[in-house]
């Protein structure tokens, strides 16, 4: 395993990660030696196995004490097992973390990752080969509800078989949600394109739409990570850059670094300029975006998932807002100004989890089996409506949410079943032929799912492409988050993005990786698909 250059590329993050935020439990300390692989990886108390993952979860998720992790509980007892989670909001400090425990030896046994690091860890021989591993005959439920032979074997790169992407939505609820309580309070009307966005976003900042006499509020915000210019800026759809790549013609387009990014710098920084954006997005982590629009400090917001502002969902954008402000008329719609031209693209699998090539083999077999049960109905019912006939009850394919006993079991205590749903992110269970029957489900929640889904959706590449060995698509995409990032600060406008963009594609190998990309687009499509760089 070439583990050596990677151990001298992680000390720096693991000084990072020392002071960094960690999240645990779901069975103990991350870093104790219940979870060493000695005695076959048995606990000498219990005998039972003891498994470690390391997943993505979102900032306000927390597991509680281990007598009230029901899903804990149901794994430890159903698998033999003892697992301990460890997890943190997918980011910089995420990743750090991460490398930080795979260069001191103790690499999880499962672990999420984004496409870009994957590659990476499959290169140092940090993540097995699964080519025996996750099939339908070992996870007949993930490719039963979830995913294809085909999509899986698309999904792989430099000729090994060592990631698989976790179950994805078909469905695509993107949207901006604006306070449309400040539109009525200030006589305006919905936007419908980006001038209206923008007037509004104006008005929130300069008009006092809250009412409490000081300017403290900004018209839009949304998170950079420290490092990222965010795509929730509407510039990019705006010049018709939409998701991260699209075919235009027999062109293939990376968004991030096609030569219209100059026009959607320019255009950004003239909205930063104006001062209706949130002065600190860039600094912030992913949701701590959603918290600012909870207090009530900007009034547009790009939100994800079906049901971020229905009325009664206990961590959703509508009540949280209501509770923490204490404006009861407090009103979050969706609206998007490209509702009829195209909002985003169409889904093709996302982030891989990955297992580790440290595990021995019984450990890993053991994790790809909760790994299945969790993408199969009693794990995916358990993991996202509770006990049954405690927190839900079921009359066939009919799921009915006791909100009272849900309350009490899950959202009150860390709202901790979005930690388990790392692995079936899909609010809606129509995958798996479920139909949920919730009373607290309003009208005004009825229309906001309708007017999502009257969006045009475009039409995506048509599949999973992956770089090849010897590119390096993680440094491209750093350096040009850097480019971007000094654009948008340092520079008085855009021009020198060609510039910039011809570095990328000459000296971080753009040319190479998006050739290729193009050339399996145009495989799997069947029509010739090429890429104009530099």
């Amino acid at each position: 395993m070439k583990r050596t250059g990677f151990i001298v590329l992680m000390v720096m993050m693991l000084i990072l990660s020392a002071c960094g935020d960690k999240k645990e439990t779901a069975g103990g300390d991350a870093g104790s030696d219940k979870a060493s692989s000695g005695d076959a990886g048995k606990d000498k108390d219990s005998g039972k196995m003891t498994l470690k993952w390391f997943i993505v979860a979102s900032a306000d998720a927390q597991l509680p004490a281990k007598d009230k992790d029901f899903v804990k509980k149901a794994i430890d007892e159903k698998f033999n097992v003892d697992l301990t989670v460890d997890y943190m909001p997918f980011g910089a400090d995420f990743q750090n973390k991460l490398n930080s425990l795979i260069s001191s030896g103790d690499t999880p046994d499962v672990f999420y990752s984004d496409g870009v690091s994957s590659n990476q860890y499959i290169k140092d021989g940090v993540a097995r080969e699964i080519k025996d591993l996750v099939t339908p005959q070992t996870m007949p439920n993930y490719f039963k509800y979830w995913m294809t032979e085909k999509d899986l074997n698309m999904y792989q790169v430099q000729g090994k078989f060592a990631r698989a992407p976790i179950p994805y939505a078909k469905d695509i609820y993107r949207s901006y949600y604006i306070r449309k309580d400040w539109l009525d309070k200030l006589g305006l009307k919905m936007p419908t394109n980006y001038d209206e966005m923008i007037a509004a976003m104006k008005a929130f900042t300069e008009q006092d739409p809250d009412g409490n006499g000081k300017k403290d509020t900004y018209g839009f915000t949304t998170y950079g990570g420290g490092t990222n210019m965010s795509m929730d800026f509407p510039e990019f759809v705006k010049n018709g850059l939409i998701g991260d790549f699209i075919v235009e013609g027999d062109k293939f387009i990376d968004t991030r670094t096609d030569p219209r990014v100059e026009q959607v710098l320019d255009d950004v920084k003239k909205v930063m300029a104006m001062g209706v954006v949130d002065p600190d997005w860039l600094l912030a982590k992913n949701g701590q975006q959603l918290e600012k629009a909870e207090q009530g400090k900007a009034g547009i917001i790009l939100g994800m998932g079906k049901n971020l502002a229905f009325d009664n969902n206990p961590e959703g954008l509508q009540l949280k807002t209501k509770q923490i402000t204490g404006n009861d008329k407090a009103d979050w719609q969706p609206f998007h100004p490209f509702a009829e031209t195209g909002t985003w693209i169409e889904t093709v699998p996302g982030n891989p989890f990955l297992l580790s090539s440290q595990s021995s083999d019984d450990k890993i077999k053991k994790s790809v089996e909760i790994l299945d049960w969790l993408a199969g109905e009693e794990g995916y019912l358990l993991t996202h409506y509770g006990q049954d006939g405690t927190d839900y009850t079921r009359d066939g394919s009919k799921i009915k949410i006791n909100q009272e006993a849900f309350k009490k079991d899950v959202t009150d205590n860390g709202n901790f079943l979005s930690v388990y749903q790392w692995f079936t992110p899909v609010p809606d269970p129509k995958p798996l032929e479920l139909e949920i029957e919730d009373p607290s489900i309003t009208d005004r929640d009825k229309e906001i799912v309708k007017t999502i889904e009257g969006y045009k959706i475009v039409p995506s590449i048509g599949t999973s492409v992956v770089v090849k060995e010897g590119m390096d698509l993680a440094a491209l995409r750093k350096r040009m988050n850097e480019l971007m990032v000094s654009v948008l600060f340092d520079d008085k406008d855009a021009s020198k993005w060609p510039a910039h963009r011809k570095e990328l594609m000459t000296k971080y190998g753009g040319n190479e990786i998006f050739a290729y990309y193009a050339e399996q687009v145009s495989n799997a499509s069947g029509k010739t698909v090429t890429f104009t760089g530099e």
